[in-house]
C-alpha cells in the first residue's frame, strides 16, 4: 500500500460505487437515495498491479455547524487533508452544480493531487456534463461508468505515475533497522550515533488504546489543534503523520487509532485502523505507549508494548492524565512495579508520566524518546563484550545438559537498531532460555541499555571465529614487526 486514494463529491454521485469496485467486493452500501455513506470507510483497493488504500467519503455537504451534515462534511476534509490522492466525483448526467463548485475551490486549496472523474458518463447523455467539468479548473475530466467498469484503464494511467512517487517516498521514509555490523570491527568501532536531520527525521509512534489522548498529545508537541480530538473513543481512524522540529531535533510523529481488543473490533473501519496503527509500528523507531493513569496496563496495552518489543522498536512509556491523579508518588510506584512484572522483556524502559492537556512532563518524554533511540542505536566492541562474558561465565557458568558441558568461546555485536549480539558456543541448540535470559538481563545492566529490545543469538562452534582470527592476524603484524626491527 504505497499511497492513499480518498474519493469525494457531492451525496449519491457514485462514490461508493467506485469504492466497491476497486476493493473488488460490496464493502459500502449503495442506494440511489442520497447520503447512505455517513462515515469514513477504507479497503484495499486494486487496480492492475497497483495497490493502494482506497477511502470512501461521506458527500460533501455545504453545512459547517456541529449537525449531522456539518460533522459528516468535517470528517471528509479530514480525509481529503491526510490522503495522498483525491478522486473528486461528480455526476456527468446533473452536470456542474454550485456546489461541485464550491468543493472543487476547497480541493485546489487542501489536496496536492486532484483527480477529476465525471461518473455515470456512459452514452451520449453525459457529453455535456463532461464539457462542463473542464470549467472546474482541475485539468481533463476522466470519463466513468462505476457501475459498468468503464474508464479504469484511463484511470489506472492517471495513478500509475504517482503511484511511483509515493512508492520512493515510502522506501525513504522506511526506518533503517536490523542494521548489520562488520565483525572485524573489534575494539576500534565508531560510536557516533546517526545524524537525525530534516530528510531523515526521527520517526515516533504514538499508540495506545482508544481515548488515551494520542490526538490530544501530539497536537500539545505541535502547539496547535492540527488532529481531531474529543470526548468520543476512536475519533482518530487511520495513522496519520506530523513533521515538526520538537526541541531542535526533527521527528516524524505517527497518530494512529486506537488499538481495542480484538473481540471489540466489530467494523470494519476500526479493523482497519488498527492494521493501520500496526504499520505506524513498523515505520517508527521509537514507540511511544501511551496509556491511561485511571486504566493502566490492561491486557491491550500490554499486547502493544509486546508488540513493538517483537517489531525491534525503541518503547517509551507515556502515563497520561496524570494532572488529575491525586496519589501520585503511591500510583508511580505501583506503575513502576506493574511494568516490570508485567512486561520483563522491556526491564527498565523509560516510564514518563504527562498530561497531554496541560502540557506538563513533555519535556520528560522528549528526553526519555531521544534516550531511549540512543539506546536502541548503541554500540559495543567485541573486546568489552569478551571480558564481560568471561566474567558472567565465572560467575554462572552455563549448564550441562545430558552431562555435555556448554562452552561459550566468544562475542560480538552483529548488528544495531536494535543491538544484535552473537554468542559462539558449543551445542547451541541446548541453551536453555533462563541462561540466555541471564545474559540479556547482565548486557542491560552492563552496557547501560534498558528498556531497548535486545537479540541474542547462539552459534555452532564450526562457524568462523573472526575474534580469533583477529587476534592471530594481529600476533602476526607483531611478529613481523619485530623481526624487521631485529634485521
Amino acid at each position: 500500500m504505497t499511497f492513499s486514494l480518498a474519493i469525494v463529491g457531492r451525496p449519491n454521485v457514485g462514490k461508493s460505487t467506485l469504492f466497491n469496485r476497486l476493493v473488488g467486493r460490496r464493502l459500502a452500501l449503495v442506494d440511489d437515495q442520497p447520503g447512505v455513506t455517513r462515515d469514513l470507510r477504507e479497503g484495499e483497493g486494486k487496480l492492475g498491479d497497483l495497490r493502494f488504500t482506497v477511502i470512501d467519503t461521506a458527500g460533501l455537504e455545504e453545512a459547517t455547524d456541529d449537525s449531522l451534515q456539518g460533522r459528516m462534511r468535517r470528517l471528509t476534509e479530514r480525509a481529503v487533508d491526510m490522503a495522498d490522492v483525491c478522486l473528486f466525483m461528480i455526476d456527468a448526467r446533473v452536470g456542474v452544480t454550485p456546489t461541485d463548485e464550491v468543493f472543487a475551490e476547497i480541493l485546489r486549496k487542501r489536496s496536492k493531487h486532484v483527480i477529476l472523474a465525471a461518473n455515470k458518463a456512459e452514452g451520449a447523455a453525459a457529453d455535456a456534463g463532461v464539457l462542463e467539468a473542464y470549467g472546474l479548473g482541475l485539468g481533463e475530466p476522466l470519463r466513468l461508468s462505476a457501475e459498468h467498469g468503464e474508464g479504469m484503464p484511463e484511470l489506472y494511467s492517471v495513478l500509475m505515475p504517482l503511484s511511483d512517487g509515493f512508492a520512493e517516498r515510502a522506501a525513504e521514509e522506511a526506518p533503517e533497522t536490523e542494521v548489520e555490523l562488520s565483525e572485524e570491527d573489534g575494539d576500534d568501532i565508531d560510536t557516533a550515533l546517526p545524524e537525525i536531520t530534516d530528510k531523515k527525521p526521527l520517526q515516533i509512534a504514538v499508540v495506545g488504546r482508544p481515548n488515551a489522548g494520542k490526538s490530544t498529545l501530539i497536537n500539545k508537541i505541535l502547539g496547535e489543534d492540527r488532529l481531531l480530538t474529543g470526548p468520543e473513543a476512536g475519533i482518530t481512524r487511520d495513522a496519520i503523520s506530523v513533521r515538526l522540529d520538537w526541541d531542535g531535533t526533527p521527528m516524524r510523529i505517527f497518530d494512529t487509532a486506537g488499538m481495542r481488543k480484538r473481540a471489540k473490533i466489530q467494523e470494519k473501519l476500526e479493523k482497519l485502523s488498527v492494521s493501520d496503527g500496526l504499520r505506524a509500528v513498523k515505520f517508527a523507531e521509537v514507540v511511544v505507549v501511551l496509556l491511561d493513569a485511571a486504566i493502566p496496563f490492561e491486557q491491550q496495552d500490554l499486547r502493544i508494548a509486546d508488540l513493538a518489543e517483537r517489531e525491534g522498536r525503541a518503547v517509551v512509556v507515556a502515563v497520561n492524565k496524570w494532572d488529575v491523579e491525586e496519589h501520585k508518588q503511591e500510583k508511580l510506584r505501583d506503575l513502576k512495579e506493574a511494568f516490570d512484572r508485567l512486561l520483563p522483556q522491556l526491564r527498565g524502559a523509560p516510564l514518563v508520566t504527562v498530561s497531554a492537556k496541560t502540557g506538563r512532563g513533555l519535556d520528560r518524554l522528549n528526553a526519555a524518546i531521544l534516550k531511549a533511540w540512543e539506546i536502541w542505536n548503541r554500540r559495543v566492541s567485541t573486546g568489552q563484550l569478551n571480558r564481560w562474558l568471561e566474567g558472567m561465565v565465572s560467575s554462572h557458568p552455563p549448564p550441562a545438559p545430558q552431562g555435555k558441558r556448554i562452552k561459550l568461546r566468544y562475542m560480538t555485536q552483529a548488528k544495531t537498531r536494535p543491538p544484535g549480539f552473537v554468542v559462539m558456543c558449543s551445542h547451541p541448540d541446548k541453551m536453555p532460555d533462563s541462561y540466555t535470559r541471564y545474559l540479556v538481563n547482565g548486557l542491560r545492566e552492563a552496557f547501560d541499555m534498558p528498556g531497548t529490545p535486545i537479540r541474542l543469538y547462539m552459534r555452532g562452534q564450526g562457524d568462523r571465529n573472526p575474534y580469533k582470527g583477529r587476534r592471530e592476524k594481529n600476533a602476526g603484524a607483531l611478529k613481523k614487526h619485530l623481526g624487521k626491527r631485529k634485521g
